[in-house]
């Protein structure tokens, strides 16, 4: 089953959008081998077993940062596709991607469902390993006198998240 999709491309798929790890509907769609309408259909088919803590529709503002961040190509060079989208996507989170199991019932999107569902396992043990990791160093920032200081403060430095950065275009427009 690991060879269906390694799980770094379902990493790489997983964002963060309101606060919420999520994926959307078309790398979902992606994964599962189908269009996205289709799997669109198949969620309005079933819209109450999808509350808003499970899906949401992006909006104008969350698509176009996405599609400044590279996250939503414009398509194909020259294709026209994908340029100008008809409807905002949908974003999926953990439990509404565990949901889609059973409104699709193909065997590709139930092992793909496993392999989701593993993936947002791996990151949250990834994250509460950085959890216990920062405790650590509290706790031994406490223990150290003031020497080791300037030691501790470069590596909270390192610590932080990066900073979203607004970059400007340069050159001639």
């Amino acid at each position: 089953m690991k060879d269906l999709i390694p799980i770094e491309r379902i990493e790489g798929k997983i964002l963060m959008i309101r606060g919420q790890k999520v994926m959307l509907d078309r790398d979902i769609a992606g994964l599962y081998v189908v269009k996205t309408f289709v799997l669109n259909q198949a969620v309005k088919r079933n819209i109450g077993r999808f509350p808003e803590d499970f899906m949401f529709q992006l909006n104008k503002e969350e698509l176009d940062f996405l599609r400044s961040q590279f996250v939503i190509l414009e398509g194909r060079e020259g294709s026209g596709k994908g340029r100008h989208i008809k409807y905002l996507p949908h974003a999926f989170t953990e439990q509404g991607i565990a949901m889609l199991s059973s409104v699709l019932h193909s065997e590709r999107a139930i092992q793909v469902n496993i392999l989701i569902m593993r993936t947002f396992v791996k990151l949250k043990q990834i994250l509460s390993t950085h959890k216990e990791l920062a405790d650590k160093i509290r706790e031994l920032e406490q223990k150290c006198d003031a020497r080791f200081k300037s030691v501790f403060d470069a590596i909270h430095t390192l610590m932080q998240p990066p900073e979203e950065r607004i970059s400007r275009r340069i050159g001639f427009l």
